[in-house]
């Protein structure tokens, strides 16, 4: 169970051993065209590119070693990965489909977040209980920021001025000025915060408690818990829709999806999606959330005006070595 806090925010449980992954194989230029939407899925040493259009792999690369979180730059030109096991960052481009850089960062990287202005990328070290800065343009490590107990996932504020992290081990959330890379207020929370997501106003920030069953909303500009929000078992991952309205919860034990809406702070719908749910993400027109389920091996896409599962899309590495992190360009 520790690995599986240790995780970060996908809430993945660590598994030995590799199988074989049925992909379909397609030019590198499909599945790196600007053109098309594609969700990009991390599972337990692969990166996995869906086409947001048929709902199909159309390519699948390997990564470090269980990599547990992912991060596109605003160009959507790079996809920043964490690799939990092997204490790195993986830099892939996204029009070649290929890893052209690996940043050694601190013990057990979970999670990550790209500034606005796409200059920084912020990785929280689950053991080392820091935050490691890199500079994109040189994807050298110019910053080490020490947080409090098992940081897991991060979130960084719309005007690029505030980096939000979720500790596991303490019950906190650290605050980064991001102008002077130091914690400048830390908020208690309820239970075991995992993830956070920052509203698109910047105005609260939505963290996830895994044992509390709860999520908390930060007012940003006091930095003080106002509102609990009660959702599924064991919450996980959490996301936002691009216009702010709904705020989307993966509950890993109930297998299923609490949609939030922000306006009023009230669950006003439950989704049932795979086994084990945990990272998540949303579409940039709002249109479709794609949940990645660890121990389905599966992703379910949830369409946002119905908030039903449309399609179930097999990824990852099978049964229990499934999606980690989802990103979609």
């Amino acid at each position: 169970m520790r690995k599986l806090l240790l995780a970060g925010l996908i809430g993945a449980v660590l598994a030995s051993g590799l199988a074989a992954f049925p992909w379909v194989p397609v030019a590198a230029s499909e599945a790196g065209a600007s053109t098309i939407s594609y969700a990009y899925v991390t599972s337990l040493s692969t990166l996995s590119i869906v086409n947001s259009s048929t709902n199909r792999v159309v390519k699948t690369v390997g990564l470090g070693i269980f990599p547990s979180g992912i991060a596109l730059t605003p160009d959507r030109s790079d996809a920043y990965v964490t690799n939990w096991e092997s204490n790195t960052v993986s830099v892939f481009k996204i029009s070649t489909d290929k890893v052209v850089k690996t940043v050694s960062v601190g013990t057990g990287p979970s999670w990550i977040a790209i500034t606005p202005n796409g200059r920084d990328a912020y990785v929280t070290n689950s053991i080392s209980n820091t935050v490691n800065v890199i500079d994109t343009s040189t994807n050298s490590v110019v910053k080490t920021v020490p947080v409090d107990s098992v940081p897991n996932s991060i979130a960084i504020t719309p005007d690029g001025s505030y980096a939000y992290v979720a500790n596991d081990g303490s019950g906190t959330v650290s605050v980064i000025k991001t102008s002077t890379n130091a914690v400048v207020k830390t908020v208690r929370i309820d239970g075991a915060p995992f993830g956070i997501a920052i509203t698109p106003n910047g105005r609260d920030a939505y963290v996830a408690n895994f044992g509390s069953n709860t999520v908390n909303v930060i007012d940003t500009s006091t930095n003080s818990v106002v509102k609990t929000v009660p959702v599924g078992t064991n919450p996980l991952g959490i996301t936002i829709t691009p216009n702010g309205s709904d705020a989307y919860v993966t509950n890993y034990t109930s297998d299923s999806v609490s949609v939030i809406k922000t306006s009023t702070d009230k669950v006003v719908n439950t989704v049932s999606v795979g086994v084990n749910p945990g990272g998540l993400a949303i579409t940039p027109n709002g249109s479709d959330a794609y949940v990645g389920n660890w121990e389905s091996g599966t992703m379910s896409v949830i369409e946002t005006s119905t908030n039903k599962v449309v399609k179930t899309v097999k990824v990852g590495l099978g049964v229990n070595k499934g999606p980690t992190a989802v990103a979609i360009t």
